[in-house]
């Protein structure tokens, strides 16, 4: 374990206001909206971030370099981010810190993520810049730790309103298409939901029926669209 710090050993110290100073940590998020919220945090923090979207541009990133730490959200449009964890999980150059995400079926998902190998697991929303901290913090050697007592703001992170604009826009050309990926739906709008603090669409996302068709979510497109017409527009 200690061979999977070595690189961060030589990386700018942190600091009490910037505790993750130095390190870059790659967000595995098909949502642009989640994504946001972490990019916000991590640039607060002082990290770097590196953002992939699908399981495929996650291994690009990781045949280029290897980053400090990985979040990695577990429904993942073109695989399973389990698979991913535990493939990065059994590396031979492991990334130090692995950390699943998750806004449906939040306990029994952390449960998965630990028998797959990763160290934590974050629960969605994730909009506590303290918290967020903490998740990464807590896996670190105290050597590599800021020193002195740590203030940690509990202010909220609001990402970009026009991201989740973007993301209820593609979940609904999802559910237009004649077979809608409907297990992937439904985990990607709870989260959605969940981040977005929106419990009327988290709800229709939790009674999406396994084999849904386009008539039968009439009136979870009806609710989508109304979401996006309260949003801003991208300038």
């Amino acid at each position: 374990m200690e061979d999977e710090f070595d690189a961060l050993a030589l990386q700018p110290r942190p600091t009490t206001a910037r505790p993750l100073q130095g390190m870059t940590v790659l967000v595995v998020e098909d949502s642009r909206y989640s994504s946001g919220a972490l990019r916000l945090m991590c640039l607060r923090s002082g990290a770097r971030i590196r953002r992939a979207d699908c399981v495929a541009s996650a291994k690009r990133h990781l045949n280029v370099y290897r980053p400090s730490a990985a979040i990695i959200d577990l429904g993942l449009p073109d695989g399973s981010g389990l698979d991913l964890i535990r493939t990065m999980h059994r590396a031979r150059a492991r990334v130090p810190i692995l950390i699943g995400t998750s806004g449906a079926e939040r306990e029994a998902a952390a449960a998965a993520c630990a028998e797959a190998g990763a160290n934590g697991f974050l629960p969605k929303p994730v909009t506590s810049l303290a918290a967020f901290q903490a998740a990464i913090l807590v896996h670190l050697p105290d050597a590599l730790r800021p020193n002195g007592p740590r203030h940690a703001s509990t202010e909220a992170v609001a990402p970009d309103p026009v991201a989740l604009r973007e993301d209820l826009s593609h979940a609904l050309d999802l559910l237009a298409l004649d077979s809608p990926p409907v297990g992937y739906l439904r985990r990607f709008l709870i989260g959605l939901a969940r981040t977005a603090q929106d419990q009327t669409l988290e709800c229709s996302a939790q009674a999406m029926d396994g084999c849904a068709r386009p008539r039968d979510t009439v009136a979870l497109r009806s609710l989508i669209r109304e979401r996006i017409q309260s949003l801003p527009v991208a300038i």
